[in-house]
C-alpha cells in the first residue's frame, strides 16, 4: 500500500540520511518515478523533504524531524531484529514487509540504543544459507503472485482455487478450504480441506492460485501445532513407509535429516556412533538412502533391507575386483585393448 511505502520512505531517509531516488527507488523495490511523486506527496503533507543537486546530491529531511512511533527497549528490539534475520519471510514472500518492519523498529528505538540493537542484532546468525559442510539450505521457490493469492485466502477465509501439481502426476485445477500456512525447514504448505477432507499442499508445487469471494469452511479458531501434529503422524504411518533403526556416524546425521521423512534420535552407541529410528518413502528409498552414506551407516533392521545392502556391496566388491585382475594383466604403459 502506499501509506506504508511513504512511512518506510521517511524512515529511510531518517536512518541514512542523503539518498538518491535510485537508491530509494531500490530499497522500496519501486520505480524512480514512483519515488518522485512519493517525495511530491510527502511535501505537499508537511514532511520537510529536500533536494540537494550536484554528483553527491540527493534527498533528505531537515534535521531533527522525528516521526511518531511506539518506543521499544533494548531487549524487545534486538529480538525482533535478530528473529528477522532469519530466513521464513522467504517462504511466505514477506520480504518486503520485513524489511519495512525492521526499519519502523530500528527508528522507535531511543537515539541512544538505536546504533547498539543494530549492531547487536548483526552479532546473531539465525539459519545461514550453508552448514558448516558448506552444504547450501534449499528454499521453495514460490511465485509472488501466488504467493499473495493464497495468503489472500488464508487471512481472508476465502475459498481458494490451485493449480497443483502432485509429484508424478499432471497438474490439475482444485479448490480447497485453506486452514493455516505452515513453514517447515524452509519448505512451505498449505494446510486445507477439500471437500472435508483433510489435505497438505506443499507451496512449491502450487503453480497458479486465485482466491475466490465465496468463505471458506472452516473452524473460527485454529491450532496450526497440533493439526501439523497429527497430520505428520499420519504421514508416516501410512502408505508403503518403513522404519529403520539404524547407526549412523554424528556427523552425518544433517544429511539424513535431508533425506528421510523423519528421524527419532535414540541413545549413542559406545563407540560413538548415534542409534536412529528413521522413516523413508519405501523400501527402494530407504535403500538407495543408506547406500550413500557407506561405512558411515548401518541399517541394523529391518532383516530385508540388510539382505539388499549386502548383495549390493556384494556385487560392487565383485565388480572391483574383476577390474583389479584386469588392471593387472595390461603391461604397464600399454592401454587394455578395445572391446
Amino acid at each position: 500500500m502506499r501509506a506504508d511505502r511513504l512511512v518506510s520512505l521517511v524512515l529511510l531517509l531518517r536512518q541514512r540520511g542523503r539518498l538518491t531516488a535510485e537508491v530509494l527507488a531500490r530499497e522500496l523495490e519501486v520505480s524512480t518515478r514512483t519515488v518522485l511523486r512519493d517525495i511530491e506527496a510527502l511535501s505537499a503533507a508537511g514532511v520537510p523533504v529536500y533536494a540537494e543537486r550536484g554528483r553527491h546530491g540527493g534527498f533528505a529531511l531537515l534535521p531533527g524531524f522525528r516521526t511518531d512511533l511506539a518506543g521499544l527497549n533494548h531487549d524487545e528490539a534486538l529480538a525482533l531484529l535478530t528473529a528477522g534475520s532469519g530466513r521464513g519471510e522467504l517462504v511466505f514472500g514477506l520480504g518486503s514487509a520485513l524489511a519495512s518492519a525492521m526499519r519502523k523498529v530500528v527508528d522507535a528505538l531511543p537515539a541512544g540504543h538505536r546504533a547498539t540493537a543494530s549492531d547487536a542484532a548483526r552479532r546473531f546468525l539465525v539459519d545461514p544459507e550453508t552448514d558448516l559442510l558448506a552444504r547450501r539450505q534449499v528454499t521453495d521457490e514460490i511465485p509472488g503472485d501466488t504467493m499473495v493469492e493464497v495468503r489472500r485466502a488464508v487471512l481472508a477465509g476465502h475459498k481458494l482455487r490451485i493449480h497443483y501439481a502432485p509429484t508424478g502426476r499432471e497438474p490439475r485445477w482444485r479448490t480447497v478450504d485453506p486452514i493455516g500456512l505452515v513453514t517447515v525447514r524452509d519448505r512451505a504448505y498449505l494446510l486445507a480441506t477439500r471437500a472435508g477432507e483433510d489435505r497438505t499442499y506443499r507451496l512449491a508445487r502450487v503453480l497458479a492460485a486465485e482466491a475466490l469471494p465465496e468463505p471458506a469452511q472452516r473452524p473460527d479458531s485454529v491450532d496450526l501445532d497440533r493439526i501439523w501434529r497429527e497430520r505428520s503422524a499420519r504421514f508416516l504411518s501410512g502408505g508403503d513407509h518403513v522404519t529403520v533403526l539404524l547407526r549412523l556416524h554424528p556427523a552425518r546425521r544433517e544429511e539424513l535429516l535431508d533425506t528421510a521423512l523423519a528421524v527419532r534420535a535414540r541413545t549413542p552407541d559406545a563407540d560413538g556412533r548415534l542409534r536412529l529410528e528413521a522413516t523413508f518413502q519405501d523400501m527402494r528409498h530407504a535403500e538407495w538412502a543408506l547406500w550413500q552414506f557407506g561405512t558411515d551407516a548401518e541399517a541394523l533392521a529391518p532383516r530385508a533391507l540388510r539382505a539388499s545392502l549386502h548383495e549390493r556391496a556384494t556385487a560392487m566388491a565383485a565388480r572391483y575386483r574383476d577390474d583389479t585382475r584386469e588392471a593387472a594383466a595390461v603391461p604397464p604403459g600399454r592401454p587394455p585393448a578395445p572391446e
